[in-house]
């Protein structure tokens, strides 16, 4: 429903979303700062969710926002009645490395679950996750490269360590759970798989899991079933032909197939996961679903949904495919600038705040637009969002209604441009090179290019 002036519960800013999902002293009530603290719990957390709606500002910056836009956040302490509290980043800092994370955890998933609760379940009152996984790379500090080693190559070890993360999209909010995190690569390495059976047991009972085949293998099915959802994976080819040959087929036409099967380990899965009980099994059905480019989507699921219904459930993932980028990308969450394991998993998790606070701010603009939340651009509103709230002067809580309708008008306007017939498939971007070494070499080769192949000279 379109917002209005007087939905005073949907026009609220940012600040005070988040104090009506957390009261202000609950935190920290978890975690008491001292009689004196202007950084306290609250406000810490607060601003490091800050930082990342402003695409990773500067500690320093961030302070200086706080002062001139937002001082009736901070406590009423001596130093800001008689103006003598430092601008610069120092004592902010403190406050930083000071918050414990499971006070920062229990932050980040009452925001989630309270966005969450409030958008309408999916099938058959679930609610369903898409689960996307995806890495960042770090700081290279010593803490971080022996927690995230870095990648190899035929020059041996690179610098940079490398996370990889798994984030479960709500589907009906968008919103993202906090993700979970392991070692890309060196001998305490995980997998999207692995994270993913570590991830289902947090989701919410009977939920619906979409995954493609990065995930599609028997342990997360298995893992998933018994954490008590269901499960909708995509297969390789190369997994779902073994399956098929077991299976009883029981429907059929129109190019979709469908197939019963109990699904059971094979050895090669029993190796890899020597923990499954020796009974491991689930129910399942496969479906063969005709794409219009020519191929074949191969489906394993224990919903009971024929194959055409599963192939448009399965669809709905593609909803959230760039929704991880939004995270990753805009809001600068691949250039954490943090040095230690702790304060890496900190900042991850605020960038998940304000992520899904950007996502609820985005469903009201396209509710007041009445377009589906994915045909705003995630960055036009972000900017609208950061420019007409955050940086914005303070100002009477009587008068954020309409500073919040004029916010979301502007939102609204923030509209993809549709383009019939065109096809943007999914790629790999190159990253941004981080070595200074292969810096070096590119401006050699380029500035030798130059010299053997000289532009011509320009008549005068």
């Amino acid at each position: 429903m379109p917002a209005t002036k007087t939905d005073t519960h949907e026009l609220t800013s940012a600040i005070e979303t988040l104090q009506e999902m957390i009261q202000a002293d609950e935190l920290d009530r978890l975690q008491p700062s001292g009689p004196a603290a202007v950084y306290t719990t609250m406000v810490t957390i607060w601003m490091m969710t800050m930082q990342r709606l402003g695409g990773g500002k500067s500690l320093n910056a961030v302070v200086k926002d706080v002062l001139a836009h937002s001082r009736d956040l901070l406590p009423n302490n001596r130093r800001l009645r008689e103006g003598t509290l430092s601008e610069t980043s120092g004592a902010y800092a403190e406050a930083r490395s000071r918050v414990e994370l499971k006070t920062v955890e229990f932050f980040a998933n009452r925001v989630c679950d309270s966005l969450i609760d409030a958008s309408p379940s999916w099938f058959n009152g679930r609610r369903a996750f898409i689960l996307d996984g995806t890495t960042i790379t770090l700081p290279p500090t010593p803490e971080l490269q022996k927690a995230f080693p870095p990648a190899t190559n035929q020059h041996g070890d690179t610098v940079w360590p490398v996370a990889l993360l798994l984030v479960a999209h709500e589907l009906q909010s968008g919103c993202a759970l906090p993700p979970e995190i392991g070692a890309m690569y060196g001998a305490n390495n995980t997998s999207e798989a692995r994270l993913s059976e570590t991830l289902v047991r947090r989701l919410p009972a009977s939920s619906i899991v979409l995954a493609d085949s990065a995930s599609g293998i028997f342990s997360v099915a298995y893992a998933t079933v018994q954490a008590g959802h269901e499960v909708l994976f995509r297969l390789t080819k190369s997994r779902f032909k073994p399956l098929r040959r077991q299976a009883a087929l029981v429907a059929e036409g129109d190019g979709y197939k469908t197939w019963r099967l109990r699904w059971t380990p094979s050895g090669k899965d029993r190796q890899s996961h020597p923990k499954l009980p020796e009974d491991a099994a689930v129910d399942v059905w496969l479906h063969e679903v005709p794409l219009d480019n020519g191929e074949t989507m191969y489906l394993v699921t224990t919903l009971p949904v024929d194959a055409q219904q599963a192939g448009e459930f399965y669809r709905r993932r593609y909803d959230l495919e760039h929704d991880i980028r939004d995270v990753k990308v805009t809001l600068k969450t691949e250039s954490i600038r943090a040095k230690s394991v702790s304060m890496v998993k900190k900042e991850l998790l605020t960038s998940i705040v304000a992520y899904n606070l950007v996502v609820q701010f985005r469903r009201q603009a396209a509710a007041l637009a009445g377009v589906a939340p994915r045909r705003l651009s995630f960055t036009g509103v972000w900017n609208t969002f950061e420019s007409f709230l955050l940086t914005q002067p303070p100002c009477a809580a009587a008068d954020w209604p309409s500073r919040y309708e004029g916010a979301l008008q502007v939102a609204s306007r923030d509209k993809l441009p549709n383009r019939p017939g065109r096809s943007y498939p999914r790629r790999a971007h190159p990253r941004r090179p981080k070595s200074t070494k292969f810096m070096k070499e590119i401006s050699a080769k380029n500035a030798k290019q130059k010299k053997e192949n000289p532009l011509p000279e320009t008549p005068k």
